[in-house]
């Protein structure tokens, strides 16, 4: 019985963790994010999906640095001074991917509201596109 009420309490911490916001991170509304923009000329946009995912797909001149590799090999392309775009196939590798960065000491992070990379299976889609 203990051992059960220790793990249900472990889940529960976990999930109250996923779901905590990252002080760090602001969202910005889809009509405000344009790739051509002077706003975020200086910004780069940090792909978070598989290597393979990235292939298929993806925003140019973006770097891609998989959630299980960002806290290695963060150091090679970012810098805790840069503006960083963090595009992903859905909200929680986006939020796991803002809390490693953030506890590495970056404070300019952004993604956009409701845009996700498509992920493709058998050739369909199954999350909504990025528009860019």
């Amino acid at each position: 019985m203990t051992i059960m009420a220790l793990f249900s309490g472990i889940l529960i911490l976990w999930v109250w963790i996923q779901l905590m916001p990252v002080r760090a991170l602001t969202y910005v509304d889809p009509e405000e994010w344009d790739l051509l923009s002077v706003r975020w000329s200086n910004a780069k946009i940090l792909d978070v999906r598989d290597a393979n995912e990235y292939w298929e797909g993806h925003i140019p001149g973006s770097v891609n640095i998989s959630v299980g590799r960002l806290p290695v090999v963060w150091r090679n392309d970012l810098s805790p001074a840069d503006e960083v775009i963090i595009v992903s196939r859905n909200w929680l590798q986006r939020e796991k991917a803002a809390r490693i960065l953030a506890r590495r000491g970056f404070h300019r992070l952004y993604a956009v509201k409701g845009c996700y990379l498509p992920l493709k299976r058998g050739g369909e889609l199954y999350e909504r596109k990025c528009s860019y």
